[in-house]
């Protein structure tokens, strides 16, 4: 009898307990390279020359719910719209493959999908600049299907500061823990992925519900300001949330980061935004990277971070995040949304039980936005909706 290698058990694996991932820029990438043209880029064919994410690689994959960022640039003048083209662009791609993509809103619509055989499609809004400081807007945003909200992107919000920009309030200001209040009230969880370490602090301080981190790794790992401290990895057990890690090499490897920042700068020298993956964007980013070769991340590298998060945070608040079609470079054995099953069978080699993988996949993220929802029950019955303007609480 042939013996069972890890990335079949992985496989049988991911068959029954399938990759909740966190994060993947899928809309927006479809909004940069042909506005929204879903004839142009047909995800029921191949479009491995195109994006990391087409339908026959998610089932090879094993992914059985994603959450689909409506991410818009936080530079854009009219945010609230572009995000309402974003998730628009979600609810055709789900009109569109029907018998593949389930809508899901909650816990259970996750569990019905996995029956069905389908992959659960959630929406996660990147940036808090999305909502235009309005409680109602993020609201409205909710009741459109956006169940969880990133409180910022790259750059700082009025009410929140980011990890990679100059600190602001210094954390989140009163308005912007009403905002945490209020997306507990709603059902929507609060994503600390981009926040700055003191914004993740508060916003733990004030949350009534289990956040998340949608895609970000450890900081004790790999020294990026995008990744979770040990201190606050610590505390995800009380709180109840899960951090999901992220695929991105300059996240990652800490080799990485030092070249992260000059081909970002060869961006911008060139006159594009650093995160653009556009094809004349991409040429550049190629020619960069024939003269100045990239250090290359693996699935061990991924697995290095999984394996101190486990060990800081506890199996129970982990999960998996990858970022594709938001980043320009993806680790060896991780191209694409086909990778998923080497990085568990990677896994399995260093001694985790199918029971933690059961949890890292699926268990997790699906305890965790029903405990979300259970948060919100309570609350709607004891506490109106706010209606709370920034100018009010920070003046």
């Amino acid at each position: 009898m042939t013996a069972v290698g890890p990335l079949e058990t992985a496989r049988e694996l991911l068959r029954e307990f399938p990759v909740v991932d966190g994060h993947n820029d899928l809309p927006w990438a479809l909004r940069e390279q042909v506005r929204y043209d879903l004839d142009a880029r047909d995800i029921a064919t191949d479009q491995s020359a195109h994006l990391h994410t087409d339908l026959a690689r998610l089932r090879a994959g094993g992914v059985g719910a994603q959450y689909w960022s409506v991410y818009v640039r936080s530079d854009l003048p009219d945010a609230v719209p572009a995000t309402l083209e974003q998730i628009d662009c979600v609810r055709q791609l789900l009109a569109r493959y029907p018998r593949t993509l389930a809508p899901a809103l909650t816990a259970a619509d996750m569990e019905a999908a996995r029956s069905q055989g389908r992959i659960a499609s959630l929406m996660g809004a990147e940036g808090g600049h999305s909502i235009a400081n309005s409680l109602a807007t993020l609201r409205a945003l909710y009741a459109l299907g956006v169940r969880y909200m990133t409180l910022t992107h790259n750059d700082n919000v009025d009410w929140a500061d980011s990890a990679t920009d100059e600190p602001g309030v210094g954390g989140l200001s009163a308005f912007g823990r009403a905002v945490v209040r209020e997306m507990n009230r709603e059902g929507m969880l609060v994503d600390l992925s981009h926040v700055a370490a003191t914004t993740m602090r508060d916003a733990l301080d004030v949350s009534e519900a289990p956040v998340i981190f949608s895609h970000s790794s450890s900081r004790a790992v790999c020294d990026h300001p995008r990744n979770v401290p040990d201190d606050v990895l610590e505390r995800l057990p009380s709180n109840g949330g899960m951090a999901m890690v992220t695929f991105v090499p300059k996240f990652v490897l800490q080799a990485a980061v030092d070249w992260t920042a000059a081909a970002d700068e060869n961006m911008r020298e060139h006159g594009f935004h650093h995160l653009a993956t556009t094809p004349e964007a991409m040429k550049v980013h190629r020619a960069f990277e024939e003269r100045n070769p990239r250090p290359v991340a693996t699935v061990s590298t991924v697995a290095d971070h999984l394996d101190h998060m486990r060990e800081v945070a506890g199996v129970d608040h982990i999960g998996i995040g990858g970022d594709y079609d938001g980043t320009a470079f993806t680790p060896d054995g991780l191209g694409d949304v086909s990778g998923y099953p080497n990085l568990i069978a990677e896994l399995l080699d260093r001694g985790w039980s199918k029971p933690d993988l059961a949890k890292l996949t699926w268990q997790n993220a699906v305890r965790v936005l029903g405990a979300a929802e259970d948060v919100a029950r309570g609350l709607q019955a004891t506490r109106a909706p706010s209606n709370a303007t920034i100018e009010s609480l920070d003046g």
